[in-house]
């Protein structure tokens, strides 16, 4: 199956699982991120990358300079372990992986999860790839990425068992909207693809031709 026939089948059980007036609320919230044009604001082709220093699920540091060292560099934020699609997205990203490093290419995921759940995501999608965790969602912010949940948002997230105060071990109640990026060795992002529709993801196969450009 394709990402996005994962993510259509991900969408359609939803319909039967969560109540109307919870999955109305849910698109609204979508639909209203979409509005503010935050995801437009977001980095974006041509910007230069923040860097960033961040620690793996075993508390490691890992450092976008030392990745950049190697060779271009992917970038994935995702929102945690307990999103179907964000899951789904990890699986085809791995799928992809051996082209990507192929290509001279690292790849990492990135996430304001703490390192239990970080270790979690690499168990459950069987991860070849580093699971970053971002605290608070600064680096997201950085990218323009995060956002805060209403309350009725939180509401609802606490009603699915995600309290999310607890699973990324501090109370902002942020997210980051999914965003993938291709940055080359000189830190300027040359791909990057922001939704503010969490249900929405690109396939992986989009970014490879800004990563063949790089390697020449």
């Amino acid at each position: 199956m394709s990402l996005q026939e994962k993510l259509a089948a991900i969408s359609a059980g939803s319909v039967s699982r969560v109540p109307p007036e919870t999955r109305a609320v849910m698109v609204k919230a979508n639909a209203d991120l979409a509005a503010t044009g935050q995801a437009e604001r977001a980095l974006k082709v041509g910007d230069a990358m923040p860097a960033f220093t961040l620690p793996g699920p075993d508390g490691t540091p890992v450092s976008s300079a030392e990745l950049l060292a190697k060779g271009p560099l992917v970038i994935t934020f995702y929102r945690g372990v307990w999103c179907p699609y964000c899951n789904a997205e990890l699986q085809a990203l791995q799928d992809i992986l051996p082209e990507l490093q192929a290509l001279g290419a690292s790849l990492v995921a990135i996430s304001p999860e703490n390192a239990a759940n970080s270790r979690k995501s690499v168990r459950q999608n069987e991860l070849s790839f580093p699971i970053l965790t971002d605290k608070g969602n600064e680096l997201a912010h950085a990218f323009g990425l995060r956002f805060a949940l209403s309350d009725e948002l939180i509401a609802i997230y606490k009603g699915f068992g995600n309290d999310l105060a607890m699973v990324n071990g501090e109370p902002s109640w942020t997210l980051p909207m999914p965003g993938r990026y291709v940055v080359g060795q000189n830190g300027v992002v040359v791909y990057s693809e922001v939704n503010p529709d969490y249900t929405q993801r690109p396939e992986p196969a989009l970014m490879m031709p800004s990563l063949k450009a790089l390697a020449g």
